[in-house]
C-alpha cells in the first residue's frame, strides 16, 4: 500500500471527550473511508504512524435526514475505527503528519 492509498483510508482523527478517555486504554479514533475494511485499517495506521495495531473496531454512524430551505437532505454516512495500539505504543495526534 502506497502513502497516498494510506491517506485515503485514514480521513482525519477524532477529538472528543470520549475519544480522549480512550486514549488512557492505548485508543485511538479515526474517520476513515466507508469502503475500508479492518485490515485496510489497519495496515494503514501502522504505515502512517510506524506503531503496532492490536486490534480494529469500527462503527458507522448514519447520516441523519435534514432540511434545507424546504427541501429534505441526507447527511453523509461516516465510519469510525477504534485503534487499539500494543503496550507502550503511542500515536500524538495533535502534531500531524
Amino acid at each position: 500500500m502506497n502513502k497516498l492509498a494510506a491517506y485515503d483510508i485514514i480521513r482525519n482523527p477524532v477529538v472528543t471527550e470520549k475519544s480522549t478517555m480512550a486514549s488512557e486504554f492505548n485508543q485511538v479514533v479515526f474517520d476513515v473511508a466507508v469502503g475500508a475494511s479492518k485490515p485496510e485499517i489497519k495496515a494503514a495506521v501502522e504505515q502512517l504512524f510506524s506503531v503496532k495495531v492490536k486490534a480494529v473496531n469500527t462503527l458507522v454512524r448514519k447520516g441523519k435526514v435534514k432540511r434545507f430551505r424546504g427541501q429534505l437532505g441526507t447527511r453523509s454516512d461516516i465510519k469510525k475505527a477504534v485503534v487499539t495500539l500494543v503496550e507502550g505504543q503511542t500515536i500524538d495526534i495533535s502534531t500531524g503528519l
